[in-house]
């Protein structure tokens, strides 16, 4: 398998983060989020594309998930 993040949907992103421990996602004022502990995630809005590897890496970033966890 590939260490490198590939862009996902915002359905397989919302997936995945439930099967770290975040729960969710909860309607927000313009953006829904998702709560660990804590950690209070903001997700992007849906669109018509996948989220790219870029904002993907920024959003595990904020997520205090590790590229490791996130590919396993």
């Amino acid at each position: 398998m590939s260490n490198r993040l590939v862009p996902v949907s915002r359905k397989e992103l919302i997936k995945r983060l439930r099967k770290l421990g975040f729960s969710g996602p909860f309607k927000g004022k313009k953006h829904q989020f998702m709560f660990r502990g804590d950690i209070k995630l903001r997700l992007p809005n849906p669109h018509n594309q996948d989220i790219d590897s870029n904002l993907l890496a920024q959003i595990l970033q904020q997520a205090q998930i590790t590229h490791k966890e996130w590919l396993e």
